[in-house]
């Protein structure tokens, strides 16, 4: 797939915000107002991943600092195609935010916040029909087939607790359980302390019916970009981890993997940050 060409930005570049930040009050309707003034969206790429999550970490610090009311939520969406590493940078970037804001709060710098932890990360993987839904289905061999495609979720559910999160303060929102292959209900608990929450998945950029809505309720999007063929091999080595016969999961890939992968990587017009992935070996 050719993509459009947009000079890259280093791990050193300065995000630029408008004076009052997107902050999100419980109870206030929400504005759009945009987190970059670009007509197109920075590029940031570095020798490794782990120069990436501090950058990250580091300008989400810097956001938190404009925060005016201690019941506000700023909410990212990061969004990739499989395999691109949308839940290692969540996790990454999170872990290094509650890391940096327990280092400054222990120096009794004038914290805002009194809490080691104000990052959280959510994934949308947890929306996911559950396979009695799919079994329900006009075809139900080809929803288990295409179970991944956007059809395949439930994302008025996962809007509904989304617009929760952020009128709340809090949410009870499920987890996914690969081993049983369905969602666990209220297994994941946003607290009213994580002023910083990453939301990851899939199709958070998608232009169609709900999605679009899920899509303008960040505060910031971001969108992994990695080379098709690179991710599709990460995610035949995983299906194949898992116990999928090689021919099985080439199978999988080419039918439904790789055209979701297509289908994502549209949305990437979307966002307002584009990260090139880096191989996690470097």
């Amino acid at each position: 797939m050719m993509m459009r060409a947009v000079p890259p930005i280093r791990a050193s570049f300065q995000l630029e915000f408008p004076q009052q930040p997107s902050f999100q009050v419980a109870n206030r309707k929400k504005q759009n107002v945009p987190c970059y003034q670009r007509q197109q969206a920075p590029h940031i790429e570095a020798k490794s991943m782990e120069e990436v999550y501090d950058t990250l970490a580091e300008h989400l610090l810097s956001v938190l600092k404009n925060v005016e009311h201690l019941d506000s939520k700023y909410i990212v969406g990061l969004a990739g195609p499989p395999g691109a590493g949308k839940s290692t940078v969540a996790s990454e970037v999170v872990r290094r935010v509650n890391m940096l804001w327990s280092q400054k709060h222990a120096k009794g710098s004038g914290a805002l916040l009194p809490t080691e932890e104000i990052a959280a990360m959510l994934p949308m993987d947890s929306f996911h029909l559950y396979r009695a839904q799919l079994d329900a289905m006009e075809d139900p061999k080809e929803a288990h087939a295409r179970r991944g495609a956007p059809w395949t979720f439930n994302p008025s559910l996962f809007l509904k607790c989304l617009q929760t999160l952020r009128t709340e303060g809090s949410v009870y929102a499920p987890s996914f359980d690969h081993g049983v292959g369905d969602p666990v209900e209220n297994d994941i608990f946003v607290k009213p302390q994580h002023k910083i929450v990453i939301v990851e998945g899939n199709y958070l950029l998608l232009e169609e019916d709900v999605w679009r809505e899920i899509r303008d309720f960040f505060d910031e999007k971001w969108f992994i970009y990695i080379d098709i063929d690179v991710s599709m091999q990460r995610v035949l080595k995983r299906h194949i981890a898992t116990g999928k016969e090689p021919d099985v999961a080439a199978w999988r890939i080419s039918y439904n993997d790789r055209p979701n992968a297509e289908l994502i990587m549209e949305s990437r017009k979307n966002a307002d940050l584009v990260i090139r992935s880096v191989d996690f070996s470097s």
